[in-house]
């Protein structure tokens, strides 16, 4: 088939289906709960899943890992910060919350109150189920001394917010308190803040009188960012509390396969880059031990909240939750499609959930807000992009009932970004001039992991394409996308139908952001990528993908 009339095709499957489904799905059905319970979630920036950060935080594994379930492959939608936060707040993709960028006229505070979301994100939704809210931390990039007031952030009963220029700073940060002025915090450190503003609402929550959600976001591991006196900005490595600035001496960056590579993998700027030299190496192992101190100071916060809790009585009826806003890379393939970028730590402890369990199939943060609906008993929103999480239950608790939908994405994941890479840390970030080292980072990627497949497909705008079967090849260096060299047939339909995906999920809205094969498949409507196996792997034989050799 010609490639433009593939393309009309699919364009016209995907118009006709959506409007085939969308009055007959328009208000998702929900088994309401009687009770509702507290939430807490502690919110980290830039924390990595797979650089084994979490192997550094004995208090997280302690209170809320070995307590709870883990969900092994949980993804960011976009590998940055402020889209990516309110994708969490909102249950949206990036590409219909529109913000695409930490800073205006693409992205951050501005950006976000443009698009109308102070009143339709979750504490407000929250407020109006009769929760009270609270607040510490880092909110959005963008978010500063200048317009913190115009208009205050609404939905929370208490807050006290990070502001540009001293989000960042780990020992100059500055901090605003509802509606008082912002200040500034000169010398202290802003993890040993957070802890402090974290006990002062957490029990402002429980006196409250009402079931509450409190939200606790500290910077760490992120870069430390200052603003140099009124001069561009210096980017250095993250800055530990004190009594934690001598641990992990001997400890370096995993040497996976993917770490500074003999040969390039990938593609678009990031197949140009250039191996590491030993200096560079020092430097990033240096940078990683960097943020394992840093991560001690919030390692600590996870277990005030959980004793804090413990002693009012109130752990019981308390979902807590942990995760960052998106991953990161050192010497890997940060803001690529790769699976060090997109993939974090998500970890919930709460009423019922079994202990030490762990869920493998695929969730992602547009799933966070509907679950927290379900928590809250509230009937979940057609505009949702995502989907209530599965949370195991303890033997003897009752499951939830889970209608069709929550059981779609289960499967898969739409990642996007858009415009430039940032560098960060002693290799790369600020130059002398204030400048960022930036890329051409534009692209839209798919993570399919079905009983039976586990695939990763990313088109840049440079029309370069990725393909890899994770199965053999976790760390993503064996591109199988046939570009100057002949390609099998069955790589050839393969991608033919991954395109079909693509299309649709580019611009997918509510029900077929979950529901992608109810569009590629009307007639059937088959709910998940196993009952598609069909269509989606018809040529493969059986022990094609599993004859390459695995890449350790």
């Amino acid at each position: 088939m010609p490639s433009s009339m593939f393309w009309a095709l699919a364009l016209m499957l995907y118009a006709v289906a959506a409007l085939a489904f969308q009055s007959e799905r328009e208000q998702i059905p929900l088994a309401l709960s009687n009770e509702r319970k507290n939430v807490v979630i502690i919110l980290t920036d830039d924390q990595d899943a797979t650089m084994d950060s979490v192997a550094y935080m004995p208090r997280l594994k302690e209170h809320i890992i070995d307590q709870g379930v883990s969900f092994a492959n949980h993804f960011t939608t976009t590998a940055i910060c402020c889209p990516s936060r309110v994708s969490l707040w909102t249950g949206r993709q990036p590409h219909n919350t529109n913000v695409t960028d930490v800073d205006p006229p693409y992205g951050g505070f501005p950006k976000f109150i443009a698009q109308g979301f102070n009143d339709a994100y979750l504490p407000v939704w929250l407020q109006d189920a009769g929760y009270a809210t609270y607040y510490a931390g880092k909110m959005f990039n963008s978010h500063t001394v200048n317009n913190y007031n115009a208009p205050f952030l609404a939905g929370w009963t208490a807050n006290n917010f990070l502001l540009d220029p001293g989000t960042y700073s780990y020992l100059d940060p500055i901090y605003q308190r509802n509606h008082d002025e912002p200040i500034h915090h000169k010398g202290r450190h802003t993890t040993e803040l957070i802890q402090e503003h974290a006990a002062q609402l957490l029990d402002d929550a429980m006196d409250s009188g009402s079931p509450f959600f409190a939200a606790l976001a500290p910077i760490a591991p992120h870069s430390n960012i200052d603003a140099n006196d009124g001069g561009p900005p210096v980017m250095t490595d993250p800055v530990p509390l004190r009594r934690h600035a001598d641990l992990f001496h001997d400890v370096t960056v995993p040497r996976t396969q993917s770490f500074n590579p003999d040969r390039p993998s990938g593609a678009s700027w990031i197949a140009g880059l250039p191996r590491l030299n030993a200096t560079s190496v020092a430097a990033l192992d240096a940078f990683y031990r960097q943020r394992l101190r840093a991560l001690q100071g919030v390692d600590e916060l996870v277990e005030q909240v959980i004793r804090r809790l413990e002693a009012a009585g109130r752990l019981d009826d308390t979902y807590v939750i942990f995760t960052s806003d998106n991953g990161y890379h050192l010497g890997q393939h940060r803001l690529p499609p790769a699976r060090s970028d997109i993939r974090v730590p998500f970890f919930v402890r709460g009423p019922g959930i079994a202990k030490g369990a762990r869920v493998d199939t695929v969730t992602a943060h547009i799933d966070v807000a509907p679950t927290l609906f379900r928590v809250a008993g509230i009937e979940l929103r057609s505009d949702f992009d995502g989907a209530p999480m599965p949370l195991p239950r303890e033997v003897g608790q009752e499951e939830a009932d889970d209608n069709d939908d929550d059981k779609n994405i289960r499967e898969h994941v739409a990642v996007e970004y858009w415009g430039k890479a940032i560098a960060e840390g002693r290799v790369g970030g600020f130059d002398g001039n204030g400048q960022i080292v930036m890329a051409n980072n534009t692209y839209k990627a798919i993570r399919l992991k079905s009983q039976r497949r586990n695939l990763y497909y990313a088109v840049w705008c440079t029309n370069e394409h990725e393909l890899y079967d994770l199965q053999t090849d976790p760390h993503q260096m064996n591109n199988l996308y046939p570009a100057a060299r002949p390609a099998a047939a069955w790589i050839e339909r393969l991608v033919e139908r991954l395109d079909s995906l693509m299309m649709v999920m580019k611009s997918c809205k509510g029900v077929t952001c979950r529901q992608p094969w109810d569009v590629l498949h009307p007639p059937r409507r088959s709910k998940t990528a196993t009952e598609c196996d069909h269509w989606m792997m018809p040529f493969i034989p059986a022990s094609t993908l599993s004859m390459r050799p695995k890449l350790e």
